[in-house]
């Protein structure tokens, strides 16, 4: 399980974001963490479905990806309120450079990086993307990878999310932390 450095003490006083492609975990590794760390879990996505009074793929829809992204912004600049939490994000959040500042300069952001081959058995499972309606999921991964995985990088801690129980991926990150 690939780490990078650990994180500064400072993640106390933040909130923890979770950032990364679609399938790697976010939210079932955010729900998980924020339990072992004691901490309130919030879904951005849940949280944009809730202010909009639709879901995401009626949102994408609808309105397309511009008007999603920029709710997605003010939403998840709303949810970075200083206060310690863990926070998981869609997976093209971190793309929007206000919403990237905002997460860089107040919270602790961390990368979920995983294969985009593991990414694509994972997301097979449901039809809910609305970037993978009608299309191959690994060629869609692939090529989010190529175009994202610069963005994600820029995150301060990087952890893999391997073909393996979730718990691994928590457990990688609580080492990253000190815990």
């Amino acid at each position: 399980m690939l780490q990078t450095r650990p994180a500064d003490p400072l993640w106390k006083d933040r909130p923890i974001v979770l950032v990364g492609l679609m399938g790697v975990g976010k939210t079932t590794v955010g729900r998980r963490l924020a339990q072992r760390l004691r901490l309130p879990f919030v879904d951005a996505d849940h949280e944009i479905e809730a202010a909009a009074g639709m879901s995401v793929s009626d949102i994408f829809e609808r309105f397309g990806e511009a008007h999603f992204r920029d709710g997605e912004r003010r939403v998840i600049a709303r949810l970075i309120d200083g206060s310690p939490k863990v926070i998981a994000t869609g997976g093209g959040a971190f793309l929007n450079e206000k919403t990237r500042a905002l997460i860089l300069d107040q919270t602790l952001a961390i990368w979920l990086d995983a294969e985009p081959k593991v990414l694509a058995e994972r997301v097979r499972r449901r039809d809910t993307r609305p970037l993978l309606r009608g299309r191959d999921p690994l060629t869609v991964l692939e090529e989010l990878a190529r175009v994202r995985n610069p963005y994600y990088a820029l995150a301060p801690v990087r952890v893999e999310s391997i073909a393996a129980p979730h718990d691994a991926t928590v457990n990688a990150i609580l080492k990253v932390l000190g815990k």
